[in-house]
């Protein structure tokens, strides 16, 4: 009988132990768990009709126009958001206008590089007119490309239906990786 009692609270003590060892290893896996779920990210700044003029020693460089523009740069790699599109003016050295518009941009802080989608349209002082779903522009190398197909109108005329390019800022200097297209030829 004594060894009947005994052999009840081992297996009590067993069992206790038992549970409290898959109690704590559940609550370390929970721990663990919700380390991995994933945070809302949120803007750390918004505004609604943003229009911005960048100058320098007097004279306006650029001209920005969005509906909305998010502020993440509190990120690790930190950027800037245009999630209802926007209308960009920038001006050379000789106070040319260049146009650029799109449904969506986001402008990378460490990179320097802005991704521009759907609907991308640039319009350069000479009439050039471009024309994307996506667009990249780094603005450090001042150099222009996408992936996607494209279509741009010289101002001579000519028109080029492609896959993929690169390009220049000033669009001078453009290369298109395959295309389809009129072109004008003087003679």
């Amino acid at each position: 009988m004594y060894i009947k009692k005994s052999l009840i609270i081992q297996f009590k003590n067993i069992a206790a132990i038992a549970i409290a060892a898959m109690f704590f290893s559940c609550n370390e896996r929970l721990s663990t768990v919700r380390k991995w779920e994933v945070q809302e990210i949120k803007p750390q700044t918004s505004g609604q009709g943003i229009k911005l003029v960048y100058t320098d020693s007097g004279k306006i460089k650029a001209f920005l126009r969005t509906p909305l523009m998010q502020d993440f740069t509190q990120l690790d790699f930190g950027y800037r958001a245009f999630p209802e599109g926007l209308e960009l003016d920038f001006y050379d050295e000789k106070n040319q206008k260049n146009t650029i518009k799109a449904d969506y941009g986001i402008l990378y802080e460490q990179t320097n590089l802005v991704d521009l989608q759907n609907n991308v349209v640039i319009t350069t002082s000479d009439s050039v007119v471009l024309k994307a779903n996506q667009l990249y522009w780094d603005q450090s190398k001042q150099w222009v490309f996408s992936d996607v197909p494209y279509q741009v109108q010289f101002k001579n005329g000519a028109v080029n239906n492609g896959e993929s390019f690169d390009a220049n800022e000033k669009f001078n200097k453009f290369i298109s990786r395959s295309n389809k297209g009129m072109q004008v030829i003087d003679q």
